[in-house]
């Protein structure tokens, strides 16, 4: 990902109305899981952290981003459980977690499938998995260029994530439904203007595209879709995709009551990530 989209994202990612509406669309989806109290959860490219702001009212969160300036306004906002580190390469033992979140993240990773088998080691069996990701290859776009995205998905993608990886897919729907249409429109037609050269294009984030004023007015759609997917409807099209896996039960493989407790998680990792 390009340093400016980064620091982009990091500025936004609070009060866009794109990740708001994301948050509401997991969190809903968090309560759906009927977590017990002190579940133990993992943000695997937390970011800023505000994710963690929220899953941190559902059991004890820990978060790991790859990079430093992500995990420094992570730790910023009080998550000191929050370590550098790639998702292909966890820093933490089998089992560790109840739940794991990963949030427009594996897409930005060469080998997926990889990825998503260590998000399941990391997994307990019985517990979950939820993943988002972007929508439909046709929308390729600039924007996934300077994101650094490898690939975009389709919701049969999951199934097939799921055989590869030995997970379980209990849900999958799109989402960011409403503003499908005009967003397919303004993506395909940047494909009819001239490309300028590299050393000329402009380092402006979409993020900042959007003024201010009319986050309010843009969340209000993923506010309704969040409504129908709460009623257990889902969403046949969308920008996004988003995906609730569980880890079976294995024999031989930790339980939920043998998997480590998360002060031990901390004392098995202190020493893992950079100072910041």
């Amino acid at each position: 990902m390009e340093q400016a989209e980064l620091q982009a994202i990091l500025d936004h990612d609070e009060r866009h109305w794109w990740y708001r509406g994301r948050l509401r669309i997991v969190t809903q989806e968090v309560e759906r899981l009927g977590l017990e109290p002190g579940a133990r959860i993992l943000d695997a490219g937390c970011g800023s952290g505000s994710v963690l702001d929220r899953l941190a009212s559902f059991g004890e969160v820990a978060g790991v981003d790859v990079s430093p300036m992500a995990v420094q306004a992570a730790r910023a906002r009080g998550h000191d459980e929050v370590l550098e580190a790639a998702v292909e390469g966890l820093p933490f033992p089998d089992a560790s977690f109840d739940l794991v979140t990963c949030l427009d993240v594996i897409e930005h990773t060469p080998d997926d499938v990889a990825t998503l088998r260590e998000l399941r080691r990391v997994t307990r069996p019985g517990g979950h998995l939820l993943l988002t990701v972007p929508a439909y290859q046709a929308l390729w776009s600039r924007h996934d260029e300077v994101n650094g995205h490898h690939r975009r998905y389709v919701r049969s993608d999951m199934w097939t994530l799921a055989e590869q990886t030995g997970l379980v897919l209990e849900r999958d729907t799109h989402f960011n439904s409403l503003l499908l249409p005009i967003a397919a429109v303004v993506r395909l037609a940047g494909r009819l203007r001239p490309r300028p050269p590299k050393t000329h294009r402009g380092t402006r984030s979409n993020l900042s595209l959007t003024p201010r004023v009319l986050n309010p007015v843009l969340e209000l759609p993923l506010r309704f879709e969040a409504a129908l997917l709460r009623h257990g409807r889902d969403l046949p099209a969308g920008l996004s995709v988003a995906a609730t896996f569980f880890r079976p039960v294995e024999s031989g493989v930790a339980s939920a009551e043998q998997a480590p407790p998360l002060a031990q998680v901390r004392q098995l990792t202190s020493g893992s990530s950079r100072p910041s």
